[in-house]
């Protein structure tokens, strides 16, 4: 299987079901096919050949939908880069991937124009939502109208296989340039088929997706409800809570993924005004819930079913807690998804049993390629597996695993603290400041300290105006070791995010 064939088995079994809902337009999954068909011919036809890369620089969108489908469909690999990414880092991707072609949209004609003249791989730019009704004169430039107008609609001849690769995706680059992670279509395919099992999708459901294209979370909701045959509701962000809510309402939404910023938004909300009573599964990955948001999710919705979740763009997904342990482990991320094998090592390479803190190890057909043209990062990150040929993924994350064999992140190797010459996990002073009545967004780092080697310093956003730095610090004497104490406490009004809503530690640093 391939991934377009996601979209194709579900538009020849369900061919006038609604499969895409976005800026209240829905397309059925013939619609979807047929558009993506044509988009793929105006593809081959203006030069892209079998791994091409192809990027796609547009907000989640109904083109952004049929960009990735014709990519694939005309044998080529499809990047999807945030449309917030900046001109030198835009660049940059594009030269790294040698991209043969850019999908964005009118409103970037200036930037694509700038950009062109930088990237001597790129052939032609297509060119999407025209507002202004006439279309710009450039032979660079290919209007997305003008190919659905023009072009054949019949599916073109498959060139790829499974061993082929399907898209890159590029990280977000925090310890240097972005590298793309390659992911095959067998990756694909086996991981999101591992993640509808547990979560149990059938083609009654309907997910809303308000993260960008751009993230994998949010791809893969795109790509599995495409394979199970059910319905996307396509959002550009979580900007609008209401908004967002309400369409969860109207919709008749079953399926709710986010990230820890969106659950403590809504845990904000007055959430009665609102008829959820459709949803059937939330789903939480990118960072770890606060336990206490966990607590408060599960009172609010006790006939949901509530996923924490682990992964990494490396290798997509990991862990997930089957729901009925979440109020017996609630700190817990879980355990491997099927089909797959985990363990924690040691710096030495011994695999470690419970209680034992050490770098989790991923094993599986979901274990992604490498990364693009970089060797020397693959080789440090992709090891060799117990069979010949195999790579095994050292994620850089460290855990601790139960008697269960239920697993809790702890910390990111490089974000362990030392402090007074003690190890210190941040994620574990975070839980308790999570705690502190008022808390919204917590972090913690080590800075550097002449006497302590590293001091903790936490950033607190909070809505209780009269929260004092000697309260936050008191409380956390009263739940943590002594050298696990903040020594120093800022206030802020928000936290810096990334693209996927993930609190930013290297920009507090």
């Amino acid at each position: 299987m391939l991934v377009q064939d996601f979209l194709q088995n579900s538009a020849d079994k369900y061919p006038d079901k609604v499969s895409l809902i976005c800026n209240n337009k829905k397309l059925t999954y013939s619609e979807i096919d047929t558009m993506a068909n044509k988009f793929a011919n105006a593809l081959i036809k203006s030069g892209v050949k079998r791994g091409d890369r192809v990027a796609v620089y547009l907000p989640n969108s109904i083109e952004s939908v049929i960009s990735i489908f014709g990519i694939l469909k005309a044998s080529g690999i499809f990047v999807v880069i945030n449309p917030t990414t900046k001109k030198d880092k835009l660049t940059y991707i594009l030269n790294n991937c040698r991209a043969t072609a850019l999908i964005t949209s009118y409103s970037n004609v200036k930037l694509a124009s700038e950009v062109i003249l930088k990237v001597p791989s790129l052939l032609f730019t297509v060119l999407c939502k025209n507002k202004k009704g006439s279309m710009y004169k450039n032979n660079m430039f290919i209007d997305f109208n003008e190919i659905m107008n023009s072009y054949p609609s019949h599916r073109p001849k498959c060139l790829n296989i499974d061993q082929d690769l399907a898209c890159l995706i590029y990280t977000s680059g925090s310890t240097g340039e972005p590298k793309g992670v390659m992911e095959g279509h067998n990756n694909i395919v086996f991981v999101s088929g591992s993640i509808i099992s547990y979560l149990e999708n059938t083609p009654e459901d309907i997910v809303i997706n308000v993260l960008p294209l751009s993230f994998d979370y949010g791809l893969y909701q795109l790509l599995m409800v495409f394979r199970f045959g059910g319905t996307l509701v396509l959002e550009n962000s979580f900007t609008y809570p209401a908004y967002i809510l309400k369409k969860i309402e109207s919709e008749k939404v079953t399926g709710l993924p986010g990230v820890p910023t969106i659950f403590s938004i809504l845990l904000q909300m007055n959430l009665e005004q609102f008829d959820l009573s459709n949803l059937r599964y939330i789903t939480n990955t990118a960072a770890a819930l606060p336990i206490k948001h966990i607590k408060a999710l599960r009172q609010i919705f006790p006939d949901v079913k509530i996923y924490s979740m682990y992964g990494l763009t490396e290798c997509k997904r990991t862990l997930y807690l089957p729901p009925n342990q979440i109020d017996k482990k609630p700190g817990s991320v879980g355990i491997a998804i099927p089909g797959t094998e985990v363990w924690l090592e040691d710096e030495k390479g011994n695999r470690l049993g419970p209680n034992k803190i050490g770098e989790l190890v991923i094993r599986g057909s979901h274990v992604m390629r490498g990364y693009w043209e970089d060797s020397e990062t693959t080789d440090k990150f992709y090891r060799p597996g117990p069979t010949p040929d195999e790579r095994i993924l050292y994620s850089g994350d460290l855990f601790k695993m139960d008697e269960e064999g239920y697993l809790y992140f702890i910390s990111r190797k490089d974000d362990i603290i030392k402090c007074r010459g003690e190890k210190v996990s941040p994620k574990e002073i975070e839980n308790i400041l999570y705690g502190i009545n008022g808390v919204i967004e917590a972090a913690v780092i080590g800075v550097h300290d002449e006497i302590l080697g590293q001091a903790i310093k936490a950033f607190i956003v909070t809505k209780n105006k009269d929260l004092s730095e000697n309260q936050i610090k008191h409380y956390c004497s009263l739940h943590l070791e002594d050298f696990m104490i903040p020594k120093y406490v800022e206030f802020r009004d928000s936290l810096p995010k990334t693209s996927s809503g993930k609190i930013c530690k290297k920009d507090l640093r």
